[in-house]
């Protein structure tokens, strides 16, 4: 069977890094198209000409690696960014919060391939049915904005799934080769990393913040503002715990989140990232953490097909 994720973006390995904001930038991406992995560019941030320079960095790198971009669908102010990617020679898009349906025919129109982020089950089908490219399944263990009608990517992976028949990347709760096997078994073609890449070496992130994943345990994160919009998932502190005993997040949580990210003070707004927090033990490098990850994915793979082909357990 061939990966179709492989063929739409002639990586070498499935393995993306996510488009958290501010941080997936050229840095990082270039990092992990060096490694073998699919680097991403955010738009998230909103710092329009910030992010276009960054695309620019990457289309001009000598190596002339395969990269994507994500387009955030209710964070864009309007069609500034899409008219720009689809005449910038960019060949994979991610979109996210919100529908794309009318992304969908510009983007393919311009030679994009197109995988949106899908929350449920019904998203999914809708996505196809307007003609999506490929899936990234958002389960509940991933860190940053959430569905607040929490599903693990355990259970979403295998509904989405049994549903659908495009490409999936399994996102949430993945930051080795034992996650992206067990991706694999449950139908993913594809895996999406954020909170791991987020404490690589190459992350532009302060030390604090690449300190608190490290130092988090399996509990060490909450899902915040459920009852309210946006829905995140995010590491535990005194400001967590107080919203989260709260219940709502104050208008301002994000004002001051380039003080968290890249001046280390975790008490300034609010530390996103996913339960693998609890996973990871040290920061490493981008092709270290990568290496590891397949080497890891083959043995466990290798092991599961000789107990297959054995008909044992």
């Amino acid at each position: 069977m061939q990966n179709r994720f492989l063929e739409h973006t002639n990586v070498k390995y499935p393995i993306i890094q996510a488009p958290m904001g501010w941080i997936a930038r050229a840095p990082l991406a270039s990092a992990v198209c060096a490694a073998g992995g699919l680097g991403i560019i955010e738009t998230s941030s909103g710092e329009t000409e910030a992010c276009k320079a960054e695309i620019e960095k990457m289309l001009a790198l000598d190596s002339k690696p395969f990269f994507g971009v994500n387009l955030p669908i209710l964070f864009l102010k309007d069609d500034a960014m899409l008219n720009y990617i689809c005449q910038s020679g960019v060949k994979f898009v991610t979109t996210s919060a919100g529908s794309p349906a009318k992304y969908i025919k510009p983007l393919k129109e311009a030679g994009i391939i197109v995988y949106h982020a899908v929350p449920t089950v019904e998203t999914a089908i809708r996505c196809v049915e307007a003609g999506i490219d490929g899936l990234v399944v958002e389960g509940s263990e991933g860190g940053g904005f959430k569905n607040p009608e929490e599903v693990s990517t355990l259970v979403l992976l295998q509904a989405i799934r049994a549903a659908v028949d495009v490409p999936l990347v399994a996102a949430g709760g993945i930051c080795d080769g034992r996650g992206m096997a067990a991706a694999f078994a449950l139908g993913a073609e594809a895996v999406q990393m954020g909170t791991r890449f987020v404490s690589s070496a190459e992350s532009p992130v302060h030390d604090n913040y690449k300190a608190a994943i490290i130092e988090a345990a399996t509990t060490g994160t909450y899902v915040l503002n459920k009852k309210a919009s946006p829905c995140i998932r995010a590491l535990k502190t005194e400001r967590t715990n107080t919203i989260y005993d709260e219940g709502l997040m104050p208008p301002d949580t994000f004002k001051n989140i380039l003080d968290l990210y890249f001046g280390g003070d975790m008490e300034a707004s609010v530390g996103l990232a996913g339960q693998t927090a609890g996973l990871i033990k040290a920061v490493e490098p981008v092709q270290t953490i990568i290496d590891n990850m397949v080497a890891e994915f083959h043995t466990i793979t290798s092991r599961l097909g000789q107990l297959g082909s054995g008909k044992s357990f």
